[in-house]
């Protein structure tokens, strides 16, 4: 049986490295190092196997995207330099920083010195590497192209980590506060609102409207706060469930998409992620019919999914890619004819590469418009929640002689 065993060697310019493979005898050990250009310095059993088994399972955080995208576009280098897969991977393993790619990368290093391919290896972590990376990696082998696939995987992972970084960026000051909103209101109905309704039950009399709303508020959330914050943690997490479901997330999207100024800014973002996901499949020698499977599980829009599902059907068919678009509303109609020209031109690729570009650029404008929008309108909603709660308590104040028994 297999066992394995940690080792040290010198390359050819003789730096030090360590490292573990599985087999039978040292010697064999030796004898594989010895094909890869190592010269062995000292082979001995692994210890500890168990102990490793079960920190891993405590092991460190998901890989970012950013980590991903450096780890490409070095392994690229890498390998237009002339350096073999199994040796950049040594290299990568030791100079990453992130703990959770340097934890896969020596397992995919082992795996490929068991005798799997690159893209094998990467697919058994589909955690970190997604089903758009592993088909690319592996059209990239299949055509010898493996650096450039890597260079144009890397290009691509770093649009969608910029543009979700923009997205962010807008959505941090109208979170932050709405944050502010949600716990000044919070503080006041729990702590100012009752020493107010104290004061008025002394006085007597009938309260205005709004103050006795405000006070059956305070009231209710003093006296069941509990019960309150268990209500709502559990209406999230059946939210949460309903839209993980099919009916639940084409629901949910659609909503998103017809939300004004929001919903322009869900389709541009699809958009953008499908042209250039899609663009980059196809210029790495995807087959069509995989690459529009990989854009469907990739897309992040169910409803997007959907037309790019019945798309693969009508090509699987015979019929061309444009002509199944034009079914569903959330395409417009110059990515279809973009399309359509791509197709007759045998230029699709670069052509869905513009498209992209194109609506990178509207994302970012739409981005902007929304941030200046928003920001006006958040400080009125600040203050109208503060406002209309201290003038609800103050009312009275202007009547009290009246309530005064």
């Amino acid at each position: 049986m297999p066992e394995t065993y940690a080792y040290k060697v010198r390359d050819r310019q003789g730096k030090m490295l360590e490292g573990s493979l599985e087999a039978e005898s040292t010697t064999l050990v030796a004898n594989r190092l010895r094909q890869m250009g190592y010269v062995p310095i000292n082979i001995e059993k692994a210890a500890g196997a168990g102990m490793k088994t079960e920190i891993k399972l405590f092991g460190p955080k998901k890989p970012k995207l950013k980590d991903i995208s450096i780890f490409s576009r070095q392994f690229a280098t890498m390998i237009n330099s002339g350096l073999s897969n199994l040796r950049s991977l040594y290299i990568l393993g030791d100079q990453t920083e992130s703990e959770g790619l340097r934890a896969v990368i020596v397992e995919v290093r082992q795996e490929v010195e068991k005798g799997a391919s690159l893209s094998q290896a990467l697919g058994k972590h589909p955690k970190v590497f997604n089903k758009l990376y592993v088909s690319m990696v592996k059209a990239g082998e299949v055509g010898g192209v493996l650096d450039q696939v890597l260079l144009r995987l890397s290009t691509t992972i770093e649009k969608q980590v910029e543009l979700r970084g923009k997205i962010k960026s807008a959505l941090t000051y109208p979170v932050a506060v709405l944050t502010l909103v949600v716990m000044i209101v919070a503080a006041m109905l729990l702590f100012i609102v009752p020493i107010f309704k104290t004061l008025y039950d002394d006085l007597g009399g009938t309260l205005p409207l709004p103050t006795r709303m405000l006070l059956f508020i305070s009231s209710v959330l003093t006296k069941f706060l509990p019960l309150v914050v268990l209500v709502l943690v559990v209406l999230v997490y059946l939210f949460r469930r309903w839209i993980n479901t099919d009916k639940g997330r084409i629901a949910w999207d659609t909503f998103k998409l017809r939300l004004p100024i929001i919903g322009g800014l869900v389709q541009k973002t699809a958009l953008t992620r499908f042209t250039q996901t899609l663009s980059a499949l196809l210029r790495s020698g995807v087959p069509i019919l995989e690459s529009l499977d990989i854009v469907a599980d990739t897309v992040s829009n169910s409803v997007m999914a959907k037309g790019v599902r019945d798309v693969q059907t009508a090509v699987k068919g015979g019929e061309s890619l444009h002509k199944p678009l034009m079914q569903h509303k959330i395409f417009p109609p110059m990515v279809v004819q973009m399309m359509a020209v791509g197709e007759e031109t045998g230029a699709l690729d670069e052509m869905l590469e513009r498209i992209g570009a194109f609506y990178e650029q509207e994302v970012e404008a739409t981005v902007d418009a929304l941030t200046s929008l928003l920001e006006p309108l958040l400080i009125v909603v600040l203050g109208g929640a503060v406002g209309g709660m201290v003038v609800s308590l103050y009312m009275p104040m202007f009547n009290i002689i009246n309530l005064i028994e």
